[in-house]
């Protein structure tokens, strides 16, 4: 975190008793998620030769235990339907997920794409730590995971 002098605070420091405006905290959101996204996929996506989509999608469908209906992963990726579209189409030409049509659509890793994400987690759970959670306290990481889970 920054303050307004440009310092970082600490993990418990508190940046005052004033909220910020609501415009100002929208705008620090989106740069601290900028910049914690670009860091992170620089140091695990690119590096495994995925795009930043593949690697939100492998993640995605890995946590889903392997497998889930395309509308279920554009609602669950907060991503129009037809960018995950697209995006799978890119990836079962590389082998990495495969689609079937009975009652809508399945995505599925194929035995590349589990394999794919099981080399990117290490680096990318470092990543995430190095960037992200290791700036925040545990108290702060319990109170922002729940704030997210609300929006």
């Amino acid at each position: 975190m920054s303050t307004p002098g440009g310092g970082a605070t600490g993990p418990d420091e508190s940046m005052g008793d004033t909220a910020p405006e609501p415009v100002g905290l929208w705008s620090a959101f989106k740069r601290a998620h900028e910049t914690v996204r670009a860091r992170v996929i620089a140091d695990t996506a690119e590096a495994a030769g995925l795009s930043e989509p593949d690697l939100t999608i492998l993640v995605g469908l890995d946590k889903a235990g392997g497998a889930l209906r395309q509308s279920e992963l554009a609602t669950s990726l907060g991503w129009d339907r037809t960018r995950v579209s697209h995006q799978l189409t890119r990836m079962d030409k590389r082998g990495l997920v495969t689609r079937e049509r009975a009652a809508g659509v399945t995505v599925a890793l194929t035995d590349a794409g589990r394999q794919a994400v099981a080399a990117v987690h290490p680096g990318l759970e470092a990543a995430v730590r190095r960037h992200f959670t290791d700036k925040l306290s545990a108290r702060e990481i319990e109170m922002l995971s729940s704030v997210l889970r609300r929006l």
